[in-house]
């Protein structure tokens, strides 16, 4: 009973997880789209780094303090970023929201150049 238990746990972890990040789930053979809310600040933070990274192949904003606000993890894939250190990438990115850091414990921040 107790691995069961174990295991219906971790299949719901995962699936929670699914639907914080805002992916395709496939579901008996057919491929369904998760459903997520965004909190407001994914959804300002999104906005500030989509008018400073206009030419952004990517950008993915998630909220991983739980919901307040306090912790964020960005990923985002720009031209803009070719030629520069990982460091000098990042700086652009903090320059960008340094409005809304002020306010947070926490950012991670993950950058790339598109590979097309």
């Amino acid at each position: 009973m107790l691995a069961c238990k174990r295991s219906v746990t971790g299949t719901m972890t995962a699936a929670l997880r699914l639907l914080r990040s805002n992916q395709v789930v496939v579901v008996s053979g057919q491929q369904q789209r998760c459903l997520s809310t965004h909190t407001d600040g994914e959804v300002r933070i999104t906005k500030v780094l989509k008018e400073k990274f206009p030419s952004a192949a990517s950008l993915k904003v998630v909220d991983i303090s739980g919901g307040c606000g306090a912790m964020y993890e960005i990923h985002i894939e720009s031209s803009e970023f070719k030629g520069k250190r990982t460091v000098q990438q990042h700086q652009l990115v903090n320059q960008a929201l340094k409005d809304e850091i002020q306010e947070m414990h926490g950012l991670r921040i993950f950058t790339d150049v598109p590979k097309h």
